[in-house]
C-alpha cells in the first residue's frame, strides 16, 4: 500500500484481490430473469385458470383449470424465491467485501500503519 493511495482506489484494489466473481455473470442474470418471469406468469396463469373454470360447467375442464391455477401459484412462489435469492446475492457479496475492507482499515488504524506513528508511543 502506498501512503498517498486514496481510500476508494485501495478498496477497488482489495476487492479485486478478493477475487469476488462479478455479479453480472450470465448464469446469475439468467436465473434472475427466470425468477422475474415466473413471478409475472404465475398470477397470469392462475387468473386465466380462474376464468376457464368459471366459464364452463364441465367438471373435467374445471379440474384441469384448478390444476393450472395451482401450478400458477406454485410458479409464482418459485419465481419469487429465485428472484429474491439472486437479487440479494449481489448485494450481500458487496456488503461482505465492504465489511472486510472496513475491518482491514480498522486494523490498520489501530496498529498505527495509517497514521504513521506507533500507538504504543503515546
Amino acid at each position: 500500500m502506498t501512503p498517498t493511495e486514496p481510500r476508494a482506489d485501495r478498496f477497488v484494489r482489495e476487492l479485486a484481490e478478493l477475487k469476488i466473481p462479478d455479479p453480472a455473470t450470465a448464469r446469475t442474470t439468467l436465473w434472475l430473469r427466470a425468477g422475474a418471469t415466473l413471478m409475472v406468469l404465475g398470477p397470469a396463469l392462475a387468473a386465466a385458470a380462474y376464468f376457464v373454470s368459471h366459464g364452463t360447467r364441465d367438471p373435467l375442464v374445471q379440474r384441469d383449470a384448478l390444476t393450472l391455477g395451482l401450478a400458477g401459484v406454485a410458479a409464482s412462489v418459485v419465481g419469487s424465491a429465485l428472484f429474491l435469492r439472486y437479487s440479494l446475492t449481489g448485494f450481500l457479496r458487496f456488503w461482505m467485501a465492504r465489511q472486510s475492507f472496513d475491518l482491514a482499515q480498522l486494523t490498520d488504524r489501530l496498529s498505527g500503519k495509517d497514521s504513521g506513528h506507533d500507538p504504543a508511543s503515546r
